[in-house]
This record gives C-alpha cells, structure tokens and sequence, in this order.
C-alpha cells in the first residue's frame, strides 16, 4: 500500500509532463483551446476576447505567479491599457482529476472580482505548452495577441522591464 501510495505522489508531483523545447511563437496564431474562469465560465481562447489587443500571462507551474504578479503590478503602475488574463495552464490527467482543489485554492488567494480574469486552462493544457515550448516552466510566457488571435508579441523570460515596454510600444503601434 505504502509502494502504491508512493508511485501515484511521484505521479502527480511530475504530473506526466512532456517537456516541449521553445520557442518564438510570434506571428503565429494562437491555437483554440478550452479554459475556466475562475467564475466558473467556460472560456474560448482565443476566440472569445473581442478587444483590438488582449495580453494573455500563462504559467506552467506554481512559481509562474512570482513573475505574472510583477507583469500585473508594472502593467497597473504604467497604466497599460490592455485587456490582461492569467493563464493557469496545467497538462497531464493528475492535475485534471483535481482542478476543484486546485482552483478552489486559486479562489481562496485571488479577490473575487479578479476571478473573471483568470482563466485555468486543463484539457488543452498540453497544447498550449506544446505551442509555446515549457523549458524554464517557471517563466511566465507573455503573448500579446491582436483581434485575430495572431501573435504580436512573445516573451518567456519571466518579467523584464524591457519587455514590458516592448509590450508597451506594440499597443501603441496598433491602430
């Protein structure tokens, strides 16, 4: 029993994860994929954001939200208007079994009227990290896309001050 209850923690602690190398996504359209605001609404991404330029912060892993935290708080302070979702995006079936514990513990860390704003995406979790590569897992990746879900923009070092206004100029270039 001890041997059993060992192998399913190694489990869920690797999570089954494949490791996909990354990789610049610029230019490329964002693949459709299936999330869940915290709100409980189910989310097309990217086909449900109807804004010119929307700014999508997805984290593979725990540690991503060291970096996303800083994103929000530079993208506040520099009053960056742009359309902003944190992208919880968790791949593997043990994650999926427990998105109730795992987004009711989101729930309990997030004010609720910052819950429309985070979107958990399990399902298609492996093909967004497919798309954008998942070494360094802890980076934030940053993907700035436009009405047509192309995009403009993408960055997977975690936060940078540069990149924030190369963000920043990329919202400012568009019409």
């Amino acid at each position: 029993m001890k041997a059993f209850t060992l192998i399913i923690g190694l489990l869920f602690i690797s999570g089954c994860s494949t490791v996909y190398p990354n990789k610049d996504i610029t230019g490329l359209a964002f693949p459709v994929v299936t999330g869940q605001s915290l709100e409980k609404n189910t989310v097309a991404i990217p086909t449900d954001f109807k804004d010119e330029m929307t700014l999508l912060l997805i984290g593979y892993k725990q540690n991503s939200q060291f970096d996303i935290d800083r994103w929000l708080i530079a993208l506040d302070m520099t009053e960056t208007k742009v359309s902003a979702y944190e992208i919880p995006t968790i791949q593997g079936l043990f994650p999926q079994m427990f998105s109730t514990v795992i987004d009711n513990g989101m729930r309990a860390g997030i004010p609720k009227p910052l819950w429309k704003g985070v979107i958990t995406v399990y399902s298609d979790g492996d093909k967004v990290q497919a798309f954008t590569g998942n070494e360094n897992a802890s980076n934030a990746r940053v993907v700035l896309l436009n009405k047509q879900g192309k995009v403009v923009y993408f960055y997977d070092q975690g936060f940078a001050v540069a990149a924030l206004n190369e963000v920043r100029s990329q919202l400012a270039s568009q019409p």
